[in-house]
């Protein structure tokens, strides 16, 4: 059921909320939390969708925010969304105009569900710094995602300056099954790690995320590699015992290779937006190792991933450094960046699967 409010109130959107329920014979809600969106016209319906699909695993009441600040009027109008075609649950479209659209906060905040969790999510351009930001302040958890921007290289850089406890990012949700694969074939196989490359498609923040990842738990240099995708398609780890390698050229079906074994064919689909919402609904503490990894980017790191962002005829190779800075966390190192298509890692020791 959809219900159309124009130049209304929040006050009028929760009774309608109630009036929907008593219709339809549900008394509660039964939602565990509350999903807020701040997002624009172009990206609002496949949010949604995707959040509409993440609600089957995390029942949850759907707020998306998309302000119209432009306009000369200001007002509210809502899409009130009961069990629709979308998926269950309820959800709420509000377009905030005007002058409004600087007051997301008050207008969210009387249609939180009481006594349970707040997650902010924008799925496309979000705040340098999440958790000051007015619909961030309200929630425990704040999702981003990198890959939603045109400035993959400068965004990594402001999650590191703006972090805050709590905050995720979508592209490094992207990296768990690469993650995972990985820490297998090692696991089977133990030995010394000497080399690290991870190549991937132009402008592909969780290639990056990952090679940070690897160099960090490895204590190795990392070569990040460029060339047409789909997102990351393989990583090498050279070893003393031979190579091991995981590469993904089409983006479904994965060949893991290792050294005195049969290659073998594993499922490593890129996922869909709203499975990558549904793992990070799962917990809602602070993503220790995403934390981590942000620690483990240099202002070096910053601008080799900037040299290898500009589309390119060729194949373009940089290394990605991964000293942690001195400073702490959310200011970077304030070190000169190399110049050059490489930054040499020249501090990092040879170390052991993790």
């Amino acid at each position: 059921m959809i219900k159309h409010l124009d130049s209304t109130t929040s006050a009028k959107i929760a009774n309608a909320l109630i009036e929907i329920r008593k219709e339809a014979g549900a008394a509660t809600t039964g939602a565990v939390l509350t999903l807020v969106i701040e997002t624009d016209e172009r990206h609002h319906y496949y949010a949604l969708r995707a959040a509409r699909e993440a609600s089957r695993a995390h029942p949850s009441r759907i707020l998306v925010v998309i302000p119209h600040a432009e306009q000369p009027f200001s007002g509210l109008d809502a899409e009130v969304r009961v069990g629709d075609e979308m998926g269950p649950g309820e959800a709420v479209v509000m377009r905030l105009n005007g002058e409004l659209a600087d007051h997301a906060d008050a207008v969210v905040l009387p249609l939180l569900l009481p006594d349970t969790p707040v997650v902010t999510w924008w799925p496309a351009d979000s705040p340098v710094n999440p958790a000051e930001a007015p619909l961030g302040k309200l929630a425990m958890r704040r999702i981003m995602d990198a890959s939603g921007t045109a400035r993959q290289p400068s965004t990594l850089a402001e999650r590191l300056r703006g972090y805050s406890p709590g905050d995720t990012d979508l592209a490094w949700t992207r990296c768990t099954p690469w993650r995972s694969m990985l820490s297998a074939a090692l696991d089977q196989l133990p030995t010394t790690v000497e080399s690290v490359k991870v190549t991937a498609e132009v402008d592909n923040p969780s290639s990056s995320l990952l090679a940070v990842w690897l160099g960090w738990r490895l204590g190795v240099p990392v070569t990040l590699s460029t060339d047409k995708g789909p997102g990351i398609t393989s990583v090498h780890l050279g070893t003393v015992k031979g190579e091991i390698s995981l590469t993904r050229p089409d983006g479904m079906l994965a060949v893991l290779s290792m050294p005195d074994q049969p290659d073998r064919h594993v499922a490593l689909k890129r996922r869909e937006l709203a499975d990558l919402l549904t793992e990070e609904l799962r917990r809602l503490d602070v993503d220790e190792t995403y934390e981590e990894v942000l620690r483990h980017i240099t202002d070096h790191d910053v601008s080799a991933m900037a040299k290898v962002a500009p589309p390119a005829p060729k194949p373009t190779t940089i290394t990605v450094t991964t000293t942690p800075g001195d400073g702490p966390l959310g200011e970077l190192p304030a070190e000169s960046a190399g110049d050059g298509g490489k930054v040499a890692a020249e501090k990092g020791a040879k170390g052991k699967a993790p």
